[in-house]
């Protein structure tokens, strides 16, 4: 019996001599007299002290980093039986002791942030019995260690590396992040905390808070890897006057990874906030991860959150998180609320671009023809000012309108090489203006031609009706997309050679980016489609019995037909399958400004010959053959 106590009490030593942290309870018997707490406490690591007789518990020794002191508190009277129930619980790491009788906690050390090399696995060494007060049921961790009263019990420390076996522990546990972040916070610390798996960031939010970006030393960051992080103003709480956010940044993924889960990029960023729940923020919080690793052409990135309040065992959910591919080593994660946040990538069937260099030379060469038809069309529209003729106003805004698309589209490629996040939002701005403008534009000629033809070949609208479409509502929409900030880098795979990327400056691949490309994009482009057909379908059923129908009917499908081309070759990047055929077709875009300029000569063409072989008529029949510009 006697080889089975020691067997179990050497058992229980083993336990506390692999627990860093040390906390010991016991029932402190006392007589009816005073009580004090009294302590004396020194930097070192040799031992603590644990010693009670009829009025005063001591707690002394040498296993502080930096805390020191002397005091006697005196406790509350008015214990029952003559006995307190107490425990005496250490953290080396943060070098904080605190003594808890009857319920109420003693703080002796407070916390001096987080120590290198500290005083822990504490040992059972000498003890002295007691006749009548002491302790009784002395226990470590929970385990009994003697059941009958105990003067005195003394614990020998041994000095270690607490950082290290702090991170050892909580790798080795599923709530090892959380046991991190709680120690950041209790702490005390403002600043920068530096753990081997882990690095930290505490702020402290007072009032005024405006927001702030967030990242770490210089001297912590290796080749700009470390991701930065943007507090709104939003998360100043009102009701507190002081409010604390801890930001971690985890380079030890085995923290994170749930059971199937191996597709995490380089980092996870932590964030957390004393004594509240962060969600549904009105401006997200925005984590930048910089030169993380690339990602072959058939993975995807995508910005996913672990709430441990909503999941207890890890789980990644993009729900409110939203995704902005800055570059191929860039990616900034749009996040509502706070929690454990970091790059997924997963592998899709990724669409690339065949013929790349091709497709780029032949839009080049279509730009570069399309300005210089622009420049010399507007300068045959300018020279004609002096005629007061409407539609040459709603041809010259077609014409500027793309002139300045095929000069962004021609420049985007040339700025987003620069690197300049700043140039490269003001293009993409600039270069999706101009595209609205134009597909305005469009549709300008076609409701300007239907006013023509319904009424009788006169137009009674003001002009600045047609600036206001052509140029206003654009600029209305970009300024509003503007402003949620959907503008910068665009990368382009090439099929040829998946690590070389083609970058533009265009609207991010993000979620908000999408929904603008289908409502606004795709909905303006399908209005110039529609519109195009109803007035192609209007004239005909309009004019079809009349004499001159007859006599153009050729001309007529001609030009319309042309007209319908500028359409019909943006819908195809949109509605159709992007086949290599279609990809090459759509490039016909790029040329648009000579097709302007072959449609305007055509029709003036045709008005030369329709004045010279006229001879005689009605007004009508003039105009209908003659009338420059209805088409």
């Amino acid at each position: 019996m006697w080889m089975i106590t020691c067997l179990l009490f050497s058992l229980g030593l083993a336990t506390l001599e692999n627990d860093r942290d040390f906390k010991m309870c016991g029932i402190w018997r006392h007589g009816n007299a005073s009580r004090n707490l009294k302590y004396d406490l020194r930097t070192g690591c040799e031992k603590i002290e644990i010693s009670a007789n009829e009025s005063t518990l001591s707690i002394r020794g040498r296993i502080t980093a930096k805390c020191t002191g002397s005091s006697s508190i005196d406790l509350d009277s008015n214990a029952p039986q003559n006995q307190s129930h107490f425990c005496v619980f250490w953290e080396p790491l943060l070098d904080l002791l605190i003594v808890e009788v009857n319920g109420k906690n003693h703080t002796l050390c407070e916390p001096k942030g987080l120590q290198g090399s500290c005083c822990t696995d504490l040992s059972q060494g000498d003890q002295k019995d007691a006749s009548v007060f002491g302790i009784v049921k002395g226990s470590i961790h929970g385990d009994i260690i003697r059941d009958d009263a105990m003067e005195i019990y003394t614990f020998k420390g041994g000095s270690i590396n607490c950082k290290e076996k702090f991170c050892d522990e909580a790798s080795q546990k599923s709530t090892g992040a959380n046991m991190i972040e709680e120690v950041v916070m209790k702490s005390g610390t403002t600043g920068h905390v530096d753990l081997p798996c882990a690095q930290s960031t505490v702020i402290e939010m007072e009032e005024g808070f405006t927001g702030l970006n967030s990242t770490l030393p210089a001297q912590w960051i290796v080749a700009n890897t470390i991701p930065s992080v943007y507090l709104p103003s939003s998360l100043k709480s009102i009701s507190r006057i002081k409010s604390k956010v801890v930001c971690t940044y985890y380079k030890d993924l085995r923290l994170f990874q749930g059971p199937s889960d191996s597709s995490l990029l380089d980092y996870v960023v932590g964030l957390s906030m004393e004594n509240e729940t962060i969600q549904n923020l009105p401006e997200p919080v925005r984590i930048r991860f910089r030169n993380h690793s690339a990602l072959p052409s058939n993975y995807s990135k995508q910005c996913v959150s672990w709430d441990t309040r909503k999941d207890s065992e890890v789980t990644w959910r993009s729900e409110g998180c939203e995704t902005v591919i800055i570059s191929v080593t860039e990616t900034e994660c749009r996040c509502n609320h706070f929690a454990y946040i970091t790059v997924h990538m997963q592998q899709v069937k990724q669409k690339t671009t065949r013929h790349l260099e091709a497709l780029m030379f032949i839009t080049t060469v279509g730009c570069t023809l399309s300005l210089v038809s622009c420049l010399v069309l507007l300068y045959w529209l300018c020279k004609r000012r002096g005629k007061k003729d409407q539609s040459l106003l709603v041809h010259r805004g077609l014409v500027v309108a793309t002139f300045f698309l095929c000069l962004c589209f021609s420049l985007t490629s040339t700025l987003a090489n620069t690197g300049n996040e700043t140039v490269c939002k003001i293009t993409g701005f600039f270069f999706h203006y101009s595209l609205l403008s134009t597909l305005c534009w469009m549709t300008v000629e076609m409701f300007h031609t239907f006013l023509l033809v319904s009424c009788e070949f006169t137009s009674c609208l003001p002009p600045w009706v047609f600036y206001l479409a052509g140029f206003g509502i654009p600029a209305v929409l970009v300024c509003r997309l503007l402003s949620i900030d959907i503008y910068g880098f665009r990368n382009i795979v090439t099929s040829e050679d998946a690590t070389s990327l083609y970058l533009i400056c265009w609207m991010l691949d993000s979620d908000r980016s999408r929904l603008a490309h289908f409502f606004i994009n795709i909905g303006l482009l399908a209005v110039v489609l529609s519109s195009g057909a109803v007035m192609l379908f209007f004239m005909a059923t309009k004019i079809q019995n009349r004499p001159e129908w007859r006599k153009r009917r050729m001309a007529f499908l001609s030009i319309w037909g042309l007209t319908c081309l500028f359409g019909t070759t943006w819908g195809l990047f949109n509605f159709v399958l992007l086949t290599e055929a279609t990809l090459f077709l759509f490039c016909i875009n790029a040329c648009q400004g000579c097709f302007l300029m072959l449609r305007y000569y055509i029709l003036e063409w045709m008005k030369k010959r329709c004045e010279l072989s006229l001879d005689g008529g009605s007004t009508g029949s003039v105009m209908l053959q003659c009338r420059d510009g209805v088409l």
